[in-house]
């Protein structure tokens, strides 16, 4: 499932090292703009900066085609967290952001991600 801003949900998102993915990104980087968290798919990333949410929607069979969406921090209107539960096997925490341009995005994070810390930057970014 590609991970785009006018789409439901994107699942199965595990955290990887940003230096994966700032060769991907550093082109769309604007000066100050810095890297902060990132995830893949089977084959998507999400990219968290200081500035916005990129999202890399890798196409066709050989992944060479890739698809590039952004959301500034400034159009979300609303998000909400849920941690994992207690004594999961796999914890997951869960993501909503609703963007002023109506689409409502759910991030299913899978494994070791501290979703407290994602949406205190994204507080301090949209407050």
């Amino acid at each position: 499932m590609a991970i785009s801003f006018n789409s439901n949900s994107a699942f199965n998102l595990k955290p990887i090292s940003l230096d994966n993915v700032i060769g991907e990104v550093n082109g769309l980087l604007i000066n100050g703009e810095e890297c902060l968290f990132a995830f893949k798919t089977s084959r998507d990333q999400l990219v968290f900066t200081n500035k916005r949410i990129i999202s890399i929607d890798v196409q066709g069979l050989t992944g060479k085609r890739k698809s590039f969406s952004s959301m500034p921090y400034s159009k979300i209107q609303y998000f909400t967290i849920q941690t994992p539960g207690f004594a999961e096997i796999i914890p997951d925490s869960e993501l909503y952001i609703m963007f002023s341009n109506g689409a409502t995005i759910n991030f299913e994070f899978k494994g070791n991600t501290d979703i407290g810390l994602i949406g205190r930057m994204i507080s301090e970014f949209v407050l």
